[in-house]
């Protein structure tokens, strides 16, 4: 890769990053940009904690149809955002979820525009319990996820409900991610791409506790893409690094260092990445583009320059008829402009286009991957494999997942990677299953989580109190009778781990970057 070349190319090993403008950079977070600080033109609504710069606010009045729709924007700025929840149904049915959570007490009111999604109310005895420490939360029934980020995956499989290979190109902490595996029933693959380092270790963790393993992570700038991968996807997310002016309820600073400067910048790094996703996707497949900030400069210009750059190749889809009420947002082109006092949400921004035809190809991309680590098992390694796994209550489909190894791993990769193999690196793919030594594999917690199943004949239900120990990577005694050497353990019928049997006791394999200390299940 020469100096001046427009890509990032990182691998886990040494990276490599071409020049990116400060604006991307600091985007990337959904985070405004710091160097243009400018506090001399900011007005305060009174008693409010949330500022709102004087540029920002005619850029709202030439967005919003009048002064006492602004005003109501204004209003609804210093008020608390609702809390959220999505049912992860990988894991569990969403009446079954409501039917095992009813014992909490807590409101759970239907988000429209998402049959899994709910918007949660709890007892004020319940709120010195982090949601994230429930129990339900720990074993990956539900993601704590805002309602209004659960509309671009909505979008995106309403008008294509089966994609075989998507992509999502700004993927962390992973709630879009995990809900389009939810939804494609962790068959196909997602590539789920991350920018920043940072993020990538969040994004991994969250996808294991949901139970994925149709993905494969990378870390690249997203403009990489439509060079290095055209035309592979069915469909694309690309929920673009914005100046989250949407954001303003959960973070009363979202607008303290805002500029038009550093707006215009980010949409100039918004129009590269929508144009590099257009070229990934193949034609008759949908892009969804989506932002939470609420100034057209990085929403409707950003749809409008591509739609003037390609005028015979992309449509856009009307989203006014998605759910009841989305006329309400909906704009004249038949995007979604979801202002904060609409649904009494954050602020959101969903396009969706088709690609009706291919486009003149990006420059091939002239770095070089270098060789793949892997290599895929023979037919009888694999099927010693899978029999060995059964035996400890892992399964899994065999035309979807692929065994391959690397040096004394075993990992299962989504068979829809395959083609891209050799095209980008990948920080991740799929699940590592196992690690092989004499006597013969140690399972990963990962490959526990997504494969198993409380019906094993190995398993054994732990009590609440012996679940509490289990998560703060603590041995268990049981009360129930040890079946095995290797115990698959599970809490509310739900596998939370795999346990060697040392006598009567249990040792505790729970991951130590994922011990729990604190309040666990109850306030």
């Amino acid at each position: 890769m020469g100096n001046g070349d427009p890509f990032l190319i990182i691998s886990t090993g040494s990276p490599r990053r071409a020049p990116v403008s400060s604006a991307f950079a600091a985007a990337v977070l959904h985070f405004p940009p710091c160097f243009f600080c400018n506090y001399r033109n900011s007005v305060v609504a009174q008693q409010s904690r949330a500022s709102f710069p004087e540029a920002f606010l005619d850029l709202m009045r030439q967005t919003l149809p009048d002064e006492e729709s602004l005003q109501a924007f204004l209003a609804i700025s210093q008020q608390p955002l609702r809390r959220s929840l999505r049912v992860n149904t990988l894991k569990i049915s969403v009446a079954d979820f409501l039917h095992q959570t009813a014992r909490y007490g807590w409101r759970l009111t239907p988000i429209p525009w998402c049959a899994e999604g709910f918007w949660i109310e709890r007892e004020e005895s319940d709120e010195s319990l982090p949601l994230g420490s429930v129990a339900e939360h720990l074993s990956g029934l539900f993601y704590i996820q805002e309602a209004s980020s659960m509309l671009p995956v909505s979008a995106l499989f309403a008008a294509q409900p089966q994609p075989y290979r998507v992509m999502d190109v700004a993927a962390a902490p992973g709630s879009k991610t995990t809900q389009m595996a939810a939804l494609m029933k962790n068959q196909g693959l997602i590539l789920a791409n991350e920018y920043a380092a940072s993020r990538v270790k969040v994004l991994h963790a969250n996808l294991s506790r949901c139970g994925v393993s149709n993905t494969a992570l990378t870390h690249f700038d997203g403009r990489v893409f439509g060079p290095a991968l055209p035309e592979m996807f069915d469909a694309i997310l690309l929920d673009a690094p914005c100046s989250g002016e949407g954001v303003i309820r959960k973070d009363a600073d979202a607008l303290r260092n805002w500029t038009l400067e550093s707006t215009v910048s980010i949409a100039e790094t918004q129009r590269d990445l929508i144009d590099s996703a257009f070229h990934a996707l193949k034609p008759g497949g949908t892009l969804i583009y989506s932002t939470c900030t609420l100034n057209k400069l990085e929403n409707q210009q950003v749809v409008a320059w591509l739609c003037q750059r390609y005028p015979d190749a992309v449509t856009i889809d009307s989203l006014a008829d998605l759910f009841p009420g989305a006329e309400r947002a909906a704009t004249p082109e038949g995007f979604l402009h979801v202002f904060p006092q609409l649904f009494d949400s954050e602020g959101f921004f969903v396009a969706r286009l088709r690609k009706t035809a291919s486009v003149e190809p990006m420059p091939t991309p002239g770095y070089k991957v270098g060789k793949f680590p892997f290599s895929p098992l023979s037919r009888k390694d694999a099927q010693g494999v899978i029999q060995a796994a059964a035996k400890s209550g892992l399964h899994w489909q065999d035309d979807e997942l692929t065994l391959w190894q690397r040096d004394k791993e075993i990992w299962l990769f989504p068979a829809a990677v395959e083609p891209l193999i050799g095209r980008v690196r990948f920080s991740r793919i799929g699940l590592k299953l196992a690690e092989t030594f004499n006597k013969g594999y140690r399972w990963q917690h990962e490959a526990v989580i997504a494969l198993a199943r409380a019906e094993e004949a190995n398993s054994v239900e732990l009590t609440e109190s012996e679940a509490e120990e289990w998560y703060r990577g603590r041995d268990i005694w049981p009360q129930a009778a040890l079946p095995r050497d290797e115990v698959l353990v599970t809490w509310q019928r739900q596998p939370i781990g795999l346990a060697k049997k040392v006598g009567q006791r249990l040792k505790n394999s729970y991951p130590r970057e994922l011990v729990r200390d604190g309040k666990l299940f109850h306030a």
